[in-house]
């Protein structure tokens, strides 16, 4: 009763955006791409309405922030992600792969990686310091500096703002032109599960669940306490779960464990041309 709309719902449509507009030319993709990401943190501005079907559609297309959609009385919809905001992130992140063909000279393709993602986080320094635009939360000083510093850097991901857009892909494009000739035993670690990461994040679900299950029943909750009549989760008692330590620990441990998986299939898929392994 309780549909969640998370990070497979706006890949899914935004694949879907892309495949549309995939025979355009790159610099058609990367406009509309930029305006998006440029543009919809107007929205922040305008005074939006807050009930009806016109606001659940703002939800899912533009302003969802962990939005709750009610269907019925016992039926919701729980938005996370909206999609045109992400499908902004995801066509410029196809107009940047293109840069990734054999054709491209690497020496190039480092620099602009490096110049765009230092001014992708001077813009954000700029912006976010004078409290301009590019996102809903101002920062302000606290009471020390620490907490003045995640102030400044707690921009927001739902939908994805402007300046948290700066401030992650700015960060990634810095590392991309670092340690692209980086060989290490730890970059094959890393390489293993980006090529594969869906196979990975399908997995990752499955493995958590299975576990959760196990220590559910493993520390004494009975098959009356599955449902949480003040939660949307089963198997999620009150006070059930792990310290901050513990999750970390179980992270951890789900990363390792399919380690061995994401190597097979990361080589099942070099070796093997089937329709259906483009998709994972």
């Amino acid at each position: 009763n309780f549909v969640i709309l998370q990070v497979l719902w706006v890949i899914g449509l935004s694949m879907i955006v892309l495949g549309l507009l995939v025979k355009a030319p790159l610099k058609v993709i990367a406009v509309i791409g930029a305006l998006i990401l440029f543009s919809h943190d107007i929205l922040d501005y305008l005074q939006l309405p807050k009930t009806g079907f016109e606001a659940n559609l703002l939800n899912l297309f533009l302003t969802a922030r962990g939005s709750v959609i009610q269907l019925n009385q016992n039926h919701f919809i729980f938005d996370l992600y909206a999609i045109i905001p992400w499908t902004g992130v995801m066509l410029l992140g196809y107009v940047f792969g293109s840069i990734y063909t054999k054709a491209f000279d690497p020496q190039k393709r480092k620099k602009i990686f490096l110049y765009t993602g230092i001014a992708a986080l001077a813009l954000f320094v700029v912006l976010r310091y004078f409290n301009i635009y590019g996102d809903p939360a101002p920062w302000s000083v606290q009471r020390n500096g620490t907490y003045t510093f995640m102030s400044f850097i707690n921009v927001s991901k739902y939908p994805p703002s402007l300046l948290y857009s700066f401030l992650t892909i700015g960060v990634g494009l810095i590392v991309l032109a670092l340690v692209e000739n980086v060989k290490t035993k730890l970059t094959e670690i890393f390489i293993i599960y980006g090529n594969v990461p869906f196979f990975y994040y399908v997995l990752h679900f499955y493995i958590l669940r299975i576990l959760n299950i196990i220590v559910f029943f493993a520390q004494g909750y009975g098959t009356n306490q599955i449902v949480n009549p003040r939660g949307a989760f089963w198997f999620s008692p009150p006070h059930f779960g792990f310290n901050f330590a513990g999750v970390y620990v179980i992270w951890f441990m789900v990363i390792a464990s399919l380690y061995l998986p994401c190597r097979w299939f990361s080589r099942y898929k070099k070796t093997h041309n089937q329709w259906w392994l483009s998709y994972l």
